[in-house]
């Protein structure tokens, strides 16, 4: 049985288990490292997955749910990368 409260990089078939578990939108987001994310992509990946597990989202729905929670915690990793970097030029001005 899968510990719900251990944190890995989910698959559609996880995020389809831990829909039916208690408090599934929380979990779920923990899941997808929503923290990793900017503030409005954070907000927008947990509606996401309100609605996920409301509707009793697919297996594709699952896949597209992943897909965008990565694709949104790389802009972020790479706009904070540029951020860093910009600092760090202004510094050495």
């Amino acid at each position: 049985m899968m510990n719900p409260d251990e944190i890995l990089d989910p698959d559609a078939e996880t995020l389809l288990a831990l829909r039916s578990t208690t408090d599934a939108v929380r979990v779920i987001t923990e899941h997808l490292k929503v923290k990793e994310m900017g503030p409005a992509d954070h907000i927008r990946t947990k509606h996401e997955v309100k609605t996920f597990v409301e509707t009793a989202g697919s297996a594709r729905a699952a896949e597209e749910l992943l897909k965008r929670a990565r694709e949104r915690r790389e802009v972020n990793q790479s706009v904070t990368m540029r951020n860093t970097l910009q600092r760090g030029q202004r510094m050495a001005d």
